[in-house]
């Protein structure tokens, strides 16, 4: 069952950079020798055009408000992509999991690890400086490519370790929205004292004689 790690760590990844891992196990398995990488993910047409939707994601990625876009019109690419990386390395391993059970494990992972990069990244856009994109952006890169390859050679420690940057980002999240919460509860709590100063003034002006 080393598969399951693989489409667990993939998935994940997917949610991220689903073009760099696309990109990185077709290499990975034409040119490093990875046996767990299905031929279909091997062919020049499919590096070629993972190569140049992972430039044009390098570029939007790290433009603020633009990689909130790229992340919204992916919601649906990364989950879709998740499934497919799944249940076709399922395929090049049989009788190990079902492609079914590899797709929405792969699909369900990525949706989720997407939610979170999307979530955190409209957090770190309300910095009104670029350099936290950039800085995230290549982060989520080198994560994205150093999961994909630990998990070619060592499949279970970098399911493991993208548990815990799951859990982690998910603990970031919840973290950013009570933070938000709480701004806005100050938010409108300070409108309220300022209308309730302006009107106190009012009240006590008696009214003028006819």
């Amino acid at each position: 069952m080393t598969i399951v790690p693989l489409i667990f760590t993939s998935g994940l990844a997917s949610g991220i950079n689903a073009y760099a891992v696309v990109l990185l196990l077709g290499l990975l398995g034409r040119f490093g020798g990875a046996d767990s990488v299905p031929p279909a993910l091997e062919r020049t047409d499919v590096l070629a055009a993972a190569a140049v939707l992972f430039l044009l994601e390098a570029v939007a990625d790290k433009i603020p408000y633009v990689d909130s876009l790229w992340d919204a019109v992916h919601t649906v690419v990364r989950p879709i992509a998740g499934a497919t990386v799944g249940a076709l390395l399922a395929s090049a391993d049989p009788g190990s999991l079902g492609e079914v059970a590899a797709g929405a494990m792969g699909g369900t992972t990525a949706l989720v690890s997407h939610l979170v990069k999307a979530s955190l990244r409209m957090a770190v856009n309300t910095s009104p400086e670029p350099a936290s994109n950039i800085a995230v952006s290549l982060a989520e890169d080198l994560a994205v490519a150093g999961l994909v390859t630990l998990a070619i050679f060592h499949p279970w420690l970098a399911a493991s370790l993208a548990a815990v940057l799951l859990a982690a980002g998910l603990l970031l999240v919840w973290f950013a929205i009570n933070r938000i919460r709480a701004f806005r509860a100050r938010r409108r709590e300070r409108k309220a004292a300022r209308a309730a100063g302006r009107a106190a003034p009012a009240a006590g002006v008696p009214a003028a004689r006819p």
